[in-house]
């Protein structure tokens, strides 16, 4: 028995990397269930937003395919609604997240980011926050600028190793992605 029930974890994933593994592993330690929200679904080929959900849930399933296929670990997209990192926000993430769980989620997990800390504020749901600390200073956006530079022997030390069959995808994404500045992002 674990003691929350439902765990979620919300993010873009525009790469998928070893913190972001980190993450999920730690929710999965936590949770019976852990529901993965994709940000940005609704977006692909942007420089925000270079991948697509399918692609970003591929490369997650990769990782987690067991999880998955024992029911532990749910990945479903999340469109942006255009707020910004609000209690308005948290109120659809939770509405999102309560449609495909059945109940509210009872723990978010995430890293510590300062956008993501007021999303619940005065929300009456009893949601625990756990904020996974960095233990290696990486991030989506450093993978994306590894990729582009050609830097791919340093984009696979943070990148989990069933990760790295998608380098050359990634990177033609990033290609595509190039100068496209629009995006519904807040």
């Amino acid at each position: 028995m674990k003691p929350y029930a439902n765990g979620l974890i919300v993010g873009r994933f525009q790469i998928f990397h070893i913190g972001h593994e980190r993450i999920v592993r730690t929710a999965l330690k936590l949770s019976e269930t852990v529901l993965i929200l994709i940000g940005s679904s609704q977006e692909s080929r942007t420089e925000k937003n270079p991948l697509s959900y399918e692609e970003r849930r591929a490369m997650i399933s990769a990782v987690f395919g067991r999880e998955i296929e024992r029911g532990k670990l749910i990945i479903a997209p999340l469109p942006d609604i255009g707020v910004g990192n609000v209690p308005e926000w948290g109120r659809y993430v939770l509405e999102n997240a309560a449609g495909i769980l059945g109940v509210y989620p009872d723990l978010l997990v995430s890293g510590k980011e300062e956008r993501r800390v007021t999303w619940f504020d005065g929300l009456e749901e009893n949601i625990t926050e756990l904020y996974v600390p960095k233990t290696v200073d990486i991030s989506a956006t450093k993978m994306r600028e590894l990729l582009r530079s050609g830097e791919l022997m340093m984009w696979k030390i943070y990148s989990p190793l069933k990760i790295h069959p998608f380098a050359e995808d990634i990177a033609r994404a990033l290609k595509e992605s190039e100068g496209n500045g629009i995006t519904a992002s807040v």
